[in-house]
């Protein structure tokens, strides 16, 4: 089990993510990094990853591949990216995401890469973006969306990954835990906003958070509730609440069978 203070995890993995990036700028600069994006072909269309989540008027899946986590410690030791991204495409997911931080969550960017190419599902880029230069090395990755957490940025910061997001071609999964992150993300014309109901300084997780905030959100934005969602009950309570989608993680992932788990999830049987 992990050794340090859950209560100060997020700090911890932030004060990391700016030395990892700062290590990834001296050996990759941004100029350079930008010049490998001009030389893609633009494949990669708009909106992608939100589109995925509301095609249908039901509940739409994300997906979570995510080996560990600081809470848990290791969730499955038959960890392989090809073969969860092709069953949660299988059982129906609309979309991934995927665990890209190597310290705290044993993730690794060929995870995404892996996965999304055996799934063909889009692909959220789960990770700490604590650095503009991260929107475009997601974009050089292949991501369809990445993940920018209310908690840890400033609203000018907020704001402009945002517009970059958007400037890139990229969704950008906006995530919020109370009234006060949310009327930010709002503020910054978050367009998919995600409510964790995890804690995530005490990792408590309680799916009230989504209840409570879910007549906030604005209808004009991709609602996505977020961790401690296991059951198809939660996602008929979910979807009655006005949520776009969910994105389930641990559930999925200590399941022996993900396709089957998907779709007894999601529909409520294996059928």
């Amino acid at each position: 089990m992990p050794v340090f203070d859950k209560k100060s995890i997020l700090d911890k993995i932030l004060e990391h993510k700016r030395q990892e990036v700062a290590a990834a700028q001296r050996e990759l600069p941004l100029n350079e990094l930008k010049s490998r994006l001009r030389d893609l072909p633009q494949s990669r269309g708009k909106s992608r990853f939100a589109r995925a989540l509301t095609k249908t008027d039901k509940v739409s899946l994300i997906a979570e591949i995510k080996k560990a986590s600081p809470s848990a410690g290791l969730i499955r030791e038959d960890f392989d990216p090809r073969a969860l991204g092709a069953a949660y495409a299988e059982g129906g997911a609309s979309a991934l995401s995927v665990l890209t931080d190597r310290k705290y969550f044993q993730g690794a960017d060929e995870y995404l890469v892996q996965a999304k190419a055996a799934s063909g599902l889009p692909a959220l880029r789960k990770d700490f973006t604590v650095s503009a230069y991260q929107l475009y090395d997601s974009c050089l990755l292949g991501a369809d969306c990445v993940l920018l957490i209310a908690a840890a940025l400033e609203e000018g910061r907020l704001a402009e990954f945002i517009a970059l997001a958007d400037e890139l071609s990229l969704d950008a999964l906006v995530e919020v835990h109370n009234q006060a992150e949310l009327e930010l993300a709002v503020a910054c014309k978050a367009r998919i906003i995600g409510v964790n109901n995890r804690d995530l300084k005490t990792f408590e997780v309680l799916l009230k958070v989504s209840e409570n905030l879910a007549e906030l959100l604005p209808s004009s934005c991709v609602k996505v509730s977020e961790s401690g969602i296991s059951s198809h009950g939660h996602i008929r309570l979910l979807g009655s609440l006005g949520y776009d989608a969910v994105l389930v993680g641990g559930h999925l992932m200590r399941a022996a069978d993900p396709a089957a788990a998907v779709r007894t999830l999601m529909n409520g049987n294996s059928l």
